[in-house]
């Protein structure tokens, strides 16, 4: 398959949905969840039908700087985004699912349009509670759906891009640990970083004790 029809298949992914009557389309990704640092980070995209944005792929197949491009892309394109995080001490609390779960609640509540339908990229469809009405929002899980739907795509490379940009600050403040180059990922640079100094406030202390006691260290 080459770019051209992978770009089309993006765009006729989304239309079965628009020529059901649904106007306003969502897509839904997250970035994050592995990591042993940083929180989860959430996005929520809706375009109207005649937006087409070329070289739009799953964040992962797109390398920094074209995503940084996309990223300003996306958002000029977008007839409404919406980007949200759950916290380390969330991720804690919660467990890393809901947690996730619960950054995808707050991306959709920062929607300046509320969606007809949403798409979420995985297996599991969280609760969308209805602004309007007593109930929930409709829609349904796409498995790999960063590579089949454009508004999937789409949220993913915000997700991925605010993500990303958000661990590059906490490198500033933990220099140490190399947030800037694995972004928290558990790299064997991060893995030797964190039994040298330590888990810093950042690090997800439930991952990280997985992580020791299969090394045979414990803090």
């Amino acid at each position: 398959m080459n770019r051209l029809q992978e770009k089309s298949s993006l765009t006729d992914f989304d239309r079965q949905f628009r020529q059901k009557g649904i106007r306003y389309l969502a897509g839904i990704d997250e970035a994050g969840r592995g990591p042993l640092a940083g929180p989860v980070v959430a996005a929520a995209v809706i375009f109207t039908a005649d937006v087409s944005i070329p070289k739009l792929n799953d964040s992962k197949q797109v390398g920094e700087s074209l995503r940084e491009k996309l990223f300003d892309e996306i958002r000029q394109k977008a007839l409404s985004f919406g980007i949200g995080s759950a916290s380390v001490d969330e991720i804690q609390r919660l467990n890393i699912l809901q947690a996730t779960f619960l950054a995808m609640r707050r991306a959709v509540e920062q929607l300046s349009v509320e969606p007809d339908y949403i798409l979420v990229d995985g297996r599991d469809y969280p609760l969308f509670p209805n602004k309007m009405e007593n109930g929930s929002i409709a829609g349904q899980a796409v498995i790999k759906g960063d590579a089949r739907s454009q508004v999937i795509a789409a949220a993913s490379i915000l997700a991925k891009v605010h993500r990303d940009r958000l661990m590059k600050h906490y490198a500033e403040d933990f220099p140490q640990y190399g947030f800037e180059k694995h972004k928290g990922y558990g790299t064997k640079e991060h893995r030797q970083k964190i039994l040298e100094y330590g888990p810093s406030p950042i690090h997800r202390r439930k991952f990280i004790q997985r992580l020791l006691q299969h090394e045979g260290r414990l803090f």
